[in-house]
């Protein structure tokens, strides 16, 4: 280009325009390799099966590591347990909170005297139909029999994937009616009186599909989302959650990941991932910001 040619206003905006483009598609690159870089496959031995393993949860008290096995086509869920002993991760077995249905979506509450979950246990003898959200409460290392939250937090569609954001929202899954798509994700709040309110949580994070999951982060500033293809972010603002955003295909590699769980720092996200044929559910890291040690080695570093 000659040198008249960028005195031009309208060839310097030209130019500027074509600066700018080259950036995002460059800034757009290193991103994803850095994504692509920050997302690595966690096979605990003990842990890792030809079942299908998802939705982790670490025990805050403990440190035991909670999860869910089902079928290979994932059906059939139940929450286990192990602990990390001298040679690795123990034999896994059932939670000690575990009912005779169902059951599955593990999370602590930060302090670990709580844990909520998702189950169709039977109150009666005879299994509900429908998944229902239940807490149980830790006294003195002891888990207290779990409780069925009342309506209108359980309705008689499906709940799932319960989590307590920092703000005392509690945002879940739902099936029931009322909702902006076929399933829809919802958060409730207890007053000081005891009593619940639910609402849709928008459509920032709903469309006319279906929505399962929603993970606020430790700090309230972040939500991941599960949603019918895949996971996906969405960023706190002084008026609410911006719209969703798709996570990259660092992520969202067969668009069959499910059950988030951060880290107690929000740098770390760890989920599963269905790899199909042989491989049904795996675990992956996605490191969203440096290195920890989370999850930890079991057993430890040069043990």
């Amino acid at each position: 280009m000659m040198q008249g040619e960028l005195g031009d206003p309208g060839s310097r905006k030209v130019w500027r325009l074509a600066l700018r483009v080259a950036c995002v598609w460059l800034g757009t690159q290193i991103a994803a390799a850095g994504a692509a870089e920050s997302v690595s496959h966690w096979i605990p031995k003990g842990i890792s099966s030809p079942a299908f393993e998802s939705h982790a949860a670490f025990d805050p008290v403990t440190g035991d590591f909670y999860f869910v096995r089902s079928h290979p086509d994932f059906t059939g869920w139940r929450i286990l347990v192990s602990q990390c002993g001298a040679s690795g991760w123990t034999a896994p077995r059932d939670a000690a909170f575990a009912g005779d249905g169902v059951e599955a979506d593990p999370w602590f509450t930060p302090d670990g005297h709580d844990v909520w979950f998702i189950s169709n246990r039977s109150t009666d003898g005879v299994h509900r139909k429908d998944l229902d959200i239940w807490r149980a409460h830790r006294t003195g290392g002891q888990w207290s029999k779990p409780e069925r939250l009342p309506p209108p937090v359980n309705s008689t569609g499906n709940e799932w994937f319960p989590r307590l954001a920092v703000d005392g929202w509690l945002y879940f899954g739902s099936d029931r009616p009322g909702g902006l798509g076929k399933t829809d994700i919802w958060r409730a709040r207890q007053d000081a009186a005891g009593q619940w309110t639910v609402q849709n949580a928008g459509p920032a994070l709903n469309g006319p599909g279906d929505e399962y999951e929603a993970l606020p982060s430790p700090d309230g500033k972040t939500m991941i989302l599960m949603a019918e293809d895949g996971l996906y972010e969405s960023k706190l603002t002084p008026s609410g959650w911006a719209p969703r955003v798709k996570l990259g295909p660092a992520i969202n590699a067969t668009g069959s990941e499910i059950g988030a769980a951060f880290s107690p720092s929000g740098q770390t996200v760890l989920f599963a991932r269905d790899l199909k044929g042989q491989d049904s559910g795996e675990f992956f890291i996605w490191r969203r910001s440096g290195h920890e040690s989370w999850p930890r080695d079991c057993p430890p570093a040069g043990r």
